[in-house]
């Protein structure tokens, strides 16, 4: 599996549980962050006198490293600068290389709409183009490519502004504490720590009644972009 967010926090929140999940089944899990979220996700930081840029990410790059680790992931940020996150031809080409050398079944990034957040559609338009030529046309070509990755968008924070339906519950309920360990990290953001407990709660009463499986308390909501392949249904 592998997560690519705006921001350095943003796997924590929205994919924390689903990385849990992926790495406790034995699985390998690499997040990338575009940016450590310096300018505009880190207002518990900028309250401090004397506050410089360079130390914001420093503080952050911590933050995600150990959250990461908690969630048995790799973190690597590729410091592109956010608000406004923009990515040239070089910032793609090294998304789409990540891509190739991670090879991943799942990769997972954000909507394309977010009237809230402008740095999150650009990441989402980003790695779905990355994606792409990471895996070619699908025929011979003149570089490497690897099998397509399942895409998934994670849930935004307002799904309703952002086209967001979700198709995919992952139980997260044997993880649950993975995850809080892992937002616990994300002091620079604490304030969204109860909004994302409460949010597993909410998604896991919408999973038990899509399943009928009442031993799921807590979940995360996907949307799936690529088509499944299947034998039979």
């Amino acid at each position: 599996m592998m997560v690519i967010g705006a921001h350095s926090a943003d796997f924590v929140w929205r994919a924390g549980g689903a990385i849990a999940v992926t790495t406790s089944d034995g699985g390998a899990a690499s997040v990338i962050a575009l940016s450590y979220g310096e300018r505009g996700e880190s207002g518990e930081l900028w309250k401090q006198e004397g506050q410089t840029i360079e130390r914001v990410k420093e503080i952050r790059g911590g933050e995600a490293e150990r959250a990461a680790a908690a969630l048995g992931a790799e973190f690597d940020c590729l410091d592109l600068g956010d608000y406004p996150l923009e990515i040239d031809g070089d910032a793609l080409r090294t998304i789409s290389d990540r891509i190739r050398e991670f090879a991943p079944d799942v990769l997972i990034t954000h909507t394309d709409t977010d009237p809230f957040n402008p740095d999150h559609p650009i990441a989402s338009v980003a790695v779905a183009r990355a994606r792409s030529l990471a895996a070619g046309a699908g025929v011979q070509s003149a570089f490497a490519t690897v099998n397509p990755p399942e895409l998934f968008l994670f849930e935004p924070h307002q799904p309703e502004l952002c086209n967001f339906t979700p198709t995919t519950f992952v139980d997260i309920t044997p993880v649950i504490d993975k995850k809080l360990a892992a937002m616990g990290e994300m002091k620079a953001q604490n304030y969204l720590v109860t909004y994302y407990e409460q949010r597993a709660d909410h998604r896991g009463n919408h999973a038990r009644r899509s399943s009928g499986n009442a031993e799921i308390r807590q979940a995360e909501a996907f949307q799936r972009v690529t088509p499944q392949v299947v034998s039979a249904l």
